[in-house]
């Protein structure tokens, strides 16, 4: 004898729940490419960045609070994202017309032997310049590789740009990697995270870090105990690298220095596989980068001239969990 739904209440609350699902799910799937990409992931809402070329494709409005970045680079250039609050009434424009122009002639100045005059070229950047305050973002990235990083957003207008440069020299920022994001009002609802293993940085102590670290999928938190302007412009952050037999650590310590001719500049060196971590923050500030690692050799560095000499390179051994 057949049953009707109706009779069976249990049968028919599911089925309906079902094509409810099934229709929430589809209706998605259609929504335009600017409404806000996020997911939930483990009750988390994580908002997803991605680049294929000189771009960040994500949405134009984010949720604030503690925000976790998922950013995919699938390029074939190193990336990170640098998360800049520019004063009131600055735009995209602005920083397209009056920031980068600058930075592109001093670059080729210094890229041409003319160092002196390349940094003089600077002092053409506008005074309001010095009130941009750069909040965080994304470590280093190497290609086909995705960085995970949580920080907390307050709502506002802001810049993302990705300033590593091309085998030519130019910045990518001048390149497009530049987007304007809007952080709303609505609160993601996340916690901050709990963290495996924890970094401070600062000026005075450089990274200070245990280096015990086992195999496995791991949360780190970095606490900026201060802040200050480097030699070239702009604050200290944390990136994490794995290392293979042909790293050299000289090369990796001159890289991470954008004013030099060859730093920051593509192909980033050998036998460095860069993993993420967190971009430049305010003093007192802390973020969390999340990744899985497996037994070998890692280094943290900030993206600063002279990293090594700053005591902000720190090479550690990460364990097999047997051992």
């Amino acid at each position: 004898m057949k049953t009707s739904l109706i009779s069976n209440p249990s049968k028919f609350l599911t089925i309906v729940f079902s094509f409810l699902t099934l229709t929430i799910v589809f209706q998605s799937c259609k929504s335009d490419k600017k409404e806000a990409i996020t997911e939930e992931v483990e009750k988390e809402t994580v908002v997803d960045v991605l680049t294929e070329n000189m771009d960040f494709q994500m949405a134009d409005t984010i949720p604030s609070g503690w925000t976790t970045f998922r950013y995919k680079n699938a390029s074939p250039q190193t990336h990170f994202i640098l998360i800049d609050k520019y004063p009131e009434g600055k735009t995209i424009d602005t920083v397209l017309t009056a920031v980068a122009p600058v930075f592109d002639e001093g670059m080729k100045l210094i890229n041409e032997g003319k160092p002196e005059e390349g940094f003089a070229a600077f002092g053409k950047l506008p005074i309001w310049f010095g009130d941009v305050k750069f909040i965080g973002g994304t470590g280093l990235i190497s290609p086909e590789r995705v960085a995970h990083t949580t920080m907390k957003l307050e709502p506002g207008f802001y810049i993302f740009e990705c300033y590593v440069k091309m085998s030519n020299g130019v910045f990518h920022t001048s390149m497009g990697m530049a987007k304007e994001v809007v952080v709303s009002t609505t609160d993601s609802g996340n916690e901050e995270p709990e963290a495996d293993y924890a970094i401070e940085i600062s000026s005075t102590d450089g990274i200070v870090f245990d280096g015990t670290v086992t195999e496995g999928n791991h949360t780190f938190s970095v606490f900026f105990k201060d802040q200050i302007v480097h030699e070239h412009f702009l604050g200290h952050d944390v990136n994490l690298a794995k290392l293979d037999d042909t790293a050299n650590m000289d090369e990796l310590n001159n890289w991470m220095n954008w004013a030099d001719p060859k730093g920051l500049i593509e192909p980033a060196p050998q036998g460095i596989t860069f993993l993420g971590g967190v971009n430049n923050m305010l003093a007192g500030d802390t973020g969390y980068f999340n990744a899985t690692l497996g037994p070998g050799k890692y280094a943290l560095i900030a993206e600063v001239p002279n990293a090594a000499g700053k005591n902000m390179l720190k090479v550690f051994e990460v364990t097999s969990s047997s051992q």
